[in-house]
Order: structure tokens, then sequence, then C-alpha cells
């Protein structure tokens, strides 16, 4: 808006200033009179008019130059506020982006650390899995990690080594070695046997193509069926022994248990058919807590029962203490009697004698003297 005004103050006014200097020209030549035509009137004429309108020029440039000496001052006051407003702009966008670019790097630094500890890790990891995967390649190996597994489900469920259980007992007459006993009423046992085939399992979870999975799936429940055949003929089930008719198989892990299950379940009817029974580690406990409550009831009977024997006993002599107890209360009596007997009559009766005694010696004039123990008799002199 100023700019427009600057442009009409530099070129539409001197245009206005022109039109009225030929208008005043005009004017001059009708009011002068016929002299007029005289050149040199007219030349003076002419040069006035210019002189005025270059006068009348330099005025409205100089008014204009203020006036833009004025706007352009304002201008460059504004510019001035607005250039320190940007320069508190970029100085505080500067701040933030030496901010940005401190948390930037701490950033890295914390990540670069966690994904140097998630590399740690990692490795770690696959040391363990390498070691683990050697382990389970060896059989005994194996058995001492189902041992270890069985170990904590004993734990978790309160058994004591020695008092509920116990472990790597041979049996005898046949010198078969379970790897656990458990301990029933009446002299009673079941066995169980931690060790499993686990080779093929974990071949068939390495497998990269489908043939190599399928033919380690087969062999693997191959492996299962041979082992489950290889408890039923360790005489681990012999009524004569004193053992329930049926023997524990320990899967030490979940996955194993269940992967049976899907692929082959007839494994597991075989197995009840055999009078064997598989347990993972959820199953066992709860095969325990059924023993553990089993044992716990047997005890609850037997003190039961003696507590019974122990009241019959009671009862016995409680007869026996109520009958001596009536007969020294008869004999209580009797004394009592007597007691009173002697105590009313006898007594009475000997005090009649003494009084008897008295009047007699009354009579004798005969005075009793005593020594403070021993009564004597003296006559009166």
């Amino acid at each position: 808006m100023e700019a427009m005004l600057i442009v009409l103050g530099l070129v539409v006014l001197p245009a206005f200033v022109a039109a009225l200097v030929v208008t005043l020209i005009g004017n001059r030549r009708r009011a002068v009179p016929l002299a007029a035509d005289d050149p040199a009137a007219r030349d003076a004429a002419l040069h006035a008019a210019i002189d005025h309108l270059v006068q009348v020029n330099r005025e409205v440039m100089a008014g204009e130059r203020q006036l833009g000496a004025t706007d352009l001052e304002r201008t460059k006051g504004q510019i001035d506020q607005e250039l320190a407003g940007m320069r508190r702009d970029v100085l505080r966008l500067g701040g933030l982006i030496q901010e940005v670019e401190r948390d930037r790097r701490e950033n890295v630094g914390e990540l670069s650390a966690q994904l140097a500890e998630a590399g740690r890790n990692t490795q770690l990891l696959a040391d363990t899995t390498q070691s683990l995967r050697e382990a389970l390649s060896s059989t005994s190996a194996r058995g001492q990690w189902g041992e270890r597994m069985a170990d904590d489900v004993l734990r978790l469920a309160g058994f004591v080594d020695g008092v509920n259980y116990h472990r790597q007992r041979a049996i005898e007459g046949t010198g078969r070695t379970p790897d656990y006993t458990f301990l029933l009423p009446d002299g009673m046992c079941v066995h169980m046997d931690v060790k499993f085939p686990l080779a093929n399992y974990m071949r068939h979870l390495d497998a990269t193509t489908d043939v190599e999975r399928e033919r380690h799936r087969k062999e693997f429940l191959r492996d299962v069926r041979l082992r489950l055949k290889e408890v039923t003929t360790r005489d681990y089930v012999d009524p004569s022994a004193s053992t329930i008719d049926c023997v524990l198989l320990f899967i030490p892990n979940e996955q194993v248990y269940g992967f049976i299950q899907q692929q082959d379940r007839a494994i597991l009817d075989d197995a009840l058919r055999s009078k064997v029974v598989f347990c993972s580690p959820l199953t066992l406990f709860a095969v325990l807590a059924v023993i553990r409550q089993a044992v716990d009831n047997f005890r609850l009977s037997q003190s039961t029962l003696e507590v019974l024997t122990l009241l019959q006993g009671f009862e016995k002599q409680w007869g026996k203490f109520v009958e001596q107890m009536d007969k020294v209360g008869r004999s209580l009596d009797t004394a009592s009697h007597a007691f009173t007997e002697l105590e009313g009559t006898r007594r009475r009766q000997l005090e009649r004698q003494l009084d008897k005694i008295d009047a007699v010696r009354a009579d004798a004039h005969l005075e009793p003297v005593s020594d403070g123990t021993v009564h004597a008799f003296a006559l009166d002199a």
C-alpha cells in the first residue's frame, strides 16, 4: 500500500501539475489583451509558468522525499524488529538443534550399548543351546537332565529323599535299579524311570527339509515304543515285591509329551495297557500329590486306630480306678462311722468313768498332785 502511494506521488502528481500549468498558460493567454501576442511577453509568461512549475515540482518532490524517508524509517524499524525476532528464533532453534543432537548422541550410545548387550546375550544363548544340544545327544546326560527335572518336581511337591522316596535303590532278587522308588502305605511302592530318548526329536526340530523332518519324526516315535518295551521288561511291576501294578516313565519336557500325544496317541494307549504311565513335569506333580494324599490318609487311619486302642486301654483303667475308688470310699465311710462313734459314745462313757473317780477321790479327801506329766494323789496332813 505504501509503495502504491509513492508511485502515485512520483508519476500521477507531476502529470497533474503539468496539466495544471498548461491550463494556467491557456488562461493567461485569454486574459492578456492583443498585446500579449508579443513574442517577448509570451516567452516571459512561459518562463514564469515553467519556474512556477519547477518550484511546485520541487516542493512536491521534497514532500515525497520526506514522506519516503519517513516510510523508509518506519519500514526499517519494522524490518529490524522482525530481524531481531528471527535472530531469537534462530538462536532458539540452534539451542534445540544442539539439544536434539546431544540427545541423539546419548540415545545412540545407549542403543549401541543395548545392541552390544543383546549381541552378548544372543551369543550366550547360542552357546547354551549348543551345549544343551551336545548334552542331550548323550544318553547319560539325558538321564542326568531327567533326574534334575524330577528332583525339582519332587522338591516342589514336598517329598524328602529317604522319607517319601529312594533314589537308585536296587530291587532285591532282580538286580534292576529304578531311578526313583516312591514309598506307599503298607510297605507298597511304585517305581519310576527318567531316561528318555530325545536324539531324533532334536534332529526333527533341526531338520531343514520336510523329508528329513518326517524321517526323524518316525524314528523318534519308534524310539519311544522301544523305550516303552524296555521298561515293561525290567520287573518294575511285581506284586510279590510289594509294588503296585504300574510303573512311571518320566518325560522331562512338556513339549515332547505334547508332541507324542499329537503325533501318535496309540503310544499312550499301548503304555496304559502295558501298565506304564507317561508323566510330564506337570502330570508327575499331580501323581505325586495323589501319592502324598494317600500316604497322609493312611497315616491318619493308623493314628485313628492307635487312638482307639489307647481309648480302650484308658476305659479299662478307668473302670479299675472307679472300682478302687469306690472301695476306698466305703473304707472311708466305715472309718468315719467308727471315728464318730469313738468321738461320741466312747468319749462320753470315759468321761462318766472320770467323773466317778473324781467323786471317789472327793469322798476320801484325796488331792491330786501333778508334776506336769504324771498324776499322783497324797493324803492331807
